[in-house]
């Protein structure tokens, strides 16, 4: 590939038709509350959005928690459910845009504080308003009542985000 199609595919992500990304996400730390009085809930960043709007087409995931050593209030065999979201959930449901961007997906239950890779994915295409540039990309996690039993459990996720998605112009 040479000339102007070579040099619009080096440019700014603005310029991009289609963007396509793999957001690697390796041992990433990731924090539970509320688990003393319930389902425990949770949120990492990994990653951002560019700014303007964007019509975001699709995302499929893939990711792996890991129970911390110190994380004695998670049972072994724990079980919860993941998304990402351009929101962080600030609660124990993963709804709205906690999960605009990968589905709330079941994680299943851990063997020896790990669970299973799960697979999250969502097709729904949306126009997501970044004009600002504040727009991130929320990894959400809740853990199922019956699995915890304290606050402020510490769990490591490690994984790919793959998403696609293109930038419409900005204000």
């Amino acid at each position: 590939m040479k000339g102007l199609q070579r040099t619009m595919s080096r440019g700014g992500v603005q310029r991009q038709e289609v963007i396509r990304q793999a957001i690697a996400v390796s041992a990433k730390a990731i924090t539970t509350v509320n688990g003393a009085s319930g389902v425990g809930y949770a949120t990492a960043v990994i990653g951002d959005l560019p700014e303007g709007n964007i019509l975001f087409l699709g995302a499929v995931s893939y990711m792996q928690f890991t129970k911390a050593s110190s994380a004695s209030g998670i049972t072994a065999t724990f079980d919860g459910d993941y998304s990402v979201g351009s929101t962080a959930t600030g609660d124990a449901t993963l709804s709205g845009s906690d999960v605009d961007i990968i589905a709330s997906s079941a994680l299943g239950a851990a063997t020896a504080g790990v669970s299973p890779v799960a697979r999250g994915a969502n097709a729904t295409q949306a126009i997501l308003d970044n004009t600002d540039g504040s727009l991130e990309l929320n990894l959400n996690l809740i853990i199922d009542d019956a699995t915890i039993s304290a606050d402020t459990q510490a769990l490591t996720v490690t994984g790919v985000l793959h998403i696609a998605y293109i930038v419409l112009g900005d204000d």
